[in-house]
């Protein structure tokens, strides 16, 4: 019998809503402590891979994402002018394409649905205030001032967790030079696949999330101070997008009107040190292993944590037999994720500064390398 029957977990994105299915279609009790009163989510879209939708498959909602997202093909790579230098992704297969695009909140919404189904109960608006983790279980004091009592927690609390504070180091992300501005748009007519563009300055991409919508990213090197006053959001941002003389990126920055629909975020990174658990509570997705989006697998490492864990929980009778094999199975992976996204990023930092890429650096075969071990079983 498994040891565990009842789990907290912290954190009500898309790897807490992930990990909280993984555990209800295992049978074991789960509830989730969202620290936002409601959920309001923006972050406009995220890119699938084939790893992601097999994912979601063992979640038992990888068709509706299929169905409300846009699968689309090889991306589609280009100089600034759109001279084509290549494809990126794996190619489409029997079961799955090479890519969904989606909307962030849509995605949300596909997991809350199948949660709620489940009968995941959402505690919204606390999280937790002190914890006693011991050996046989954890007690919570919530910030509410309720108490609970748990086999195990699951953190899945972001990259600035407070529960990680609380268990493991005080560990503070790093800014890696870099930022990533979003912004929504209506879909172009010539867009068929996802399109990336490489300039002097910055790259930008534009991803399908719908038959009706789209959404464009842009990577710029920021200085070491990367705050920008939301009035120079969008003067900045079409600025950017002005070195890109091809018609989608033209089309677009005439769109390109309100500040509040830009997501502008510096990148930062983080690793928590192997293992990710200490006694009945373990780390979960970006706060155990923030990447930076170079290879657009941060959402995807948090959907499979949760399906490994809920996989190791139910077929271990012990907790630190499933905790040890969840690890054996995450760790490795996840850091290359990570560590092949840094050396992306860190090459595209010293073309945007105009600087030469180290001696046998090439991002092509760096990817293409990570992408295809995302393809082994997890």
């Amino acid at each position: 019998m498994n040891a565990v029957k009842k789990v907290l977990v912290v954190g009500g994105g898309i790897g807490g809503q992930s990990v909280a299915i993984g555990l209800r279609r295992a049978g074991i009790d789960v509830e989730i402590a969202e620290i936002l009163p409601e959920f309001n989510v923006y972050g406009v879209g995220i890119i699938q891979q084939q790893n992601a939708l097999r994912a979601l498959d063992d979640l038992g909602i990888g068709q509706e994402a299929l169905r409300r997202g846009s699968p689309y093909g090889q991306v589609k790579m280009f100089t600034a002018g759109g001279h084509p230098v290549g494809l990126a992704g794996a190619p489409a297969n029997e079961k799955y394409p090479s890519h969904n695009g989606i909307s962030r909140r849509v995605l949300h919404e596909v997991m809350f649905e199948e949660a709620s189904k489940l009968g995941v109960p959402f505690r919204m608006g606390l999280t937790v205030e002190n914890l006693e983790n011991r050996e046989d279980g954890v007690s919570v004091t919530f910030t509410d001032g309720s108490e609970g009592e748990y086999d195990l927690l699951i953190a899945s609390d972001g990259i600035n967790s407070k529960v990680r504070g609380m268990v493991f180091e005080d560990l503070q992300p790093r800014y890696v030079g870099l930022s990533v501005w979003r912004y929504p748009f209506k879909r172009h007519e010539d867009l068929d696949t996802g399109y990336i563009y490489y300039g002097r300055r910055s790259k930008i991409g534009f991803i399908p999330m719908n038959e009706e919508s789209m959404y464009m990213f842009l990577v710029s090197a920021e200085g070491v101070d990367p705050s920008i006053p939301k009035e120079q959001l969008v003067p900045k941002l079409v600025d950017y997008m002005s070195e890109y003389p091809v018609k989608i990126a033209q089309d677009a920055i005439k769109e390109v009107t309100r500040a509040e629909l830009v997501n502008y975020r510096p990148l930062e990174a983080l690793r928590l040190s192997n293992p990710w658990y200490k006694n009945r509570v373990v780390i979960i997705g970006d706060a155990a292993h923030a990447t930076i989006p170079q290879l657009g697998s941060g959402a995807a490492l948090a959907i499979e944590d949760a399906v490994v864990l809920a996989d190791e929980l139910q077929k271990n009778p012990e907790v630190n037999i499933a905790l040890e094999a969840f690890m054996k199975r995450r760790y490795d992976r996840c850091m290359m994720v990570v560590n092949a996204s840094e050396t992306l990023g860190e090459w595209e930092l010293l073309e945007f500064e105009g600087k030469p890429l180290p001696e046998g650096a090439n991002p092509g075969a760096l990817i293409g390398r990570t992408v295809g071990a995302l393809g082994a079983p997890i």
